[in-house]
């Protein structure tokens, strides 16, 4: 396979949904991994290991737009950062495919209708195996096909708080989740949240999509193999190579098609670092006329919420089951948006003491088997000074945050029905730019080569063979987990890719 019809970079949920959806077109397919293959070892389920000694984070560093260096949190193997997900892969609500107003400004609509994505959001379910239970969240948009699996069971300490929610009259729904849970505490007796998968007990990327893409002959996979930049046709209308370095060797592929998916930091990033053989990008990398590319990133505002009882155990192993959307299309008064709930995997000491490093063990470990731990998450909104830059070989982040207005009135309803439920200390934290919490919007999608460097099916406006399909080509981020949102695009993607692209 010297030169592929088809080169897919990254094997991320973008990247792995694409091959799937490719499988057996009769078209030879590269797919390109700069990682490798997640070992199973001791360290897959320690949480010293994991959360306190950063065992799997990345050795680079990126920076912030004035020179702070930091460590970030995305993860370079096979699957991507799927491999620690949430497993969470919930539909956009169907109000988010329109414009909406929030505290901090407007969430822009997407250039087609929920009700065209639906098909896609289905398939998307089917293929990543999604437990689920529709009729307990009234924010659910209109689902084809009902979940294939029934939704993973509460434990008692959280079945208890489904109950009390209730008894406030909100609407405790269950978590859909890519989990089977039973193959999953085969392995050990953890949750699955921020924990690599080595087995089979999470659907991810590679888990899912990639080992049905695998099947097929045509396919290929090559880890370790880093792309540093795409090469551009002379009359900058196509992409003519692909160069990628593997093993310290620099190597070249020249494929028909190319589809970026690298994720929402690195596509900007090799775009950016692209050289343009002509000034239609301004000389900023390639695919970039709308002066785009890298902006409007956005990465959810959220934070960890602990509602203590010291009277009661929370004795859950994995805890994440339940959201609650009653605050997902407005405040509950009349007001704005803001935002969803839902549970965090089950903490204990040593996930505090990444965050708390001063206090004694044991009254972190008091504390974490007397806590409900929860994730609140509302929109960050589009700001096209909110960017992704490079600055030779250095990540640059922009990050300028929104609509925190949201975020700061969640956490104060949610402290007060965490109260009315009996948890007399309730306490929260937000999270990091440590911390992807689902980076998105870099390389957006629209109707007008001005304004967005994607058409709708993520095909670049001035590249006609590439394509970005990952994180990058959201218009916004909602306020759910975007998994099944990027595997639903790409196999709408992949349809269209066999229909204009693979016709003989």
């Amino acid at each position: 396979m010297t030169n592929p019809d088809i080169v897919i970079i990254g094997s991320g949920i973008g990247g792995a949904t694409i091959a799937s959806g490719l499988a057996g077109s009769g078209a030879s397919i590269l797919m390109l991994e700069r990682g490798e293959k997640l070992p199973t070892t001791p360290h897959t389920r320690d949480t010293r290991a994991i959360f306190v000694d950063g065992h799997y984070r990345p050795k680079e560093v990126w920076r912030e737009a004035g020179g702070a260096a930091f460590n970030p949190g995305n993860y370079y193997y096979v699957g991507g950062n799927s491999k620690f997900y949430g497993a969470v892969l919930i539909r956009y609500r169907r109000q988010d495919f329109s414009a909406m107003e929030h505290y901090g400004g407007i969430s822009p609509a997407w250039p087609f209708s929920y009700e065209h994505f639906e098909p896609w959001y289905s398939r998307a379910e089917q293929l990543f195996r999604v437990r689920g239970a529709l009729g307990e969240d009234p924010t659910e948009p209109f689902h084809s096909i009902p979940y294939a699996f029934g939704p993973v069971p509460d434990e008692p300490p959280i079945a208890r708080a489904r109950a009390e929610l209730k008894g406030l009259g909100l609407h405790p729904a269950s978590l859909p989740l890519g989990v089977d849970i039973d193959a999953w505490l085969k392995d050990g007796q953890t949750g699955w949240d921020a924990f690599p998968n080595t087995g089979t007990g999470k659907v991810d990327a590679q888990t899912g999509p990639l080992t049905a893409a695998l099947t097929d002959r045509n396919i290929r996979l090559e880890t370790g193999a880093h792309v540093e930049y795409l090469e551009a046709s002379s009359d900058d209308r196509t992409i003519a190579a692909v160069h990628y370095r593997q093993n310290g060797t620099l190597k070249k592929v020249t494929p028909k098609l190319v589809v970026l998916s690298a994720g929402a930091v690195n596509s900007a990033v090799i775009l950016l670092r692209s050289p343009s053989p002509s000034s239609k990008s301004g000389g900023n990398g390639l695919a970039n006329r709308s002066d785009q590319v890298g902006r409007n990133f956005m990465n959810h505002n959220s934070s960890a919420m602990l509602a203590i009882d010291p009277r009661r155990r929370n004795t859950s192993v994995y805890q994440k089951t339940l959201m609650l959307n009653d605050y997902y299309l407005s405040d509950g008064k009349g007001g704005k948006p803001l935002g969803n709930v839902q549970l965090l995997g089950k903490i204990d000491g040593y996930i505090l003491r990444a965050n708390v490093k001063l206090a004694p063990k044991f009254a972190l470990d008091f504390m974490a088997g007397h806590a409900v731990d929860w994730y609140l998450m509302c929109e960050d909104l589009p700001d096209p000074e909110s960017r992704i830059m490079v600055d030779g070989k250095d990540i640059v982040m922009q990050w300028r945050r929104s609509n925190m207005q949201s975020l700061d009135g969640l956490t104060k309803v949610m402290r007060e029905n965490f109260r009315a439920c009996g948890y007399p200390i309730v306490l929260s934290r937000p999270f990091d730019k440590r911390t992807p919490s689902h980076q998105c919007g870099t390389v957006k999608m629209g109707d007008d080569p001005a304004t967005s460097p994607l058409d709708p099916f993520c095909r670049s406006f001035d590249h006609r063979n590439l394509f970005v399909v990952d994180a990058s080509f959201l218009p916004n981020s909602a306020a759910v987990n975007p998994a099944l949102s990027i595997a639903a695009q790409a196999l709408r993607v992949a349809d269209h890719i066999r229909k204009t692209e693979l016709v003989a």
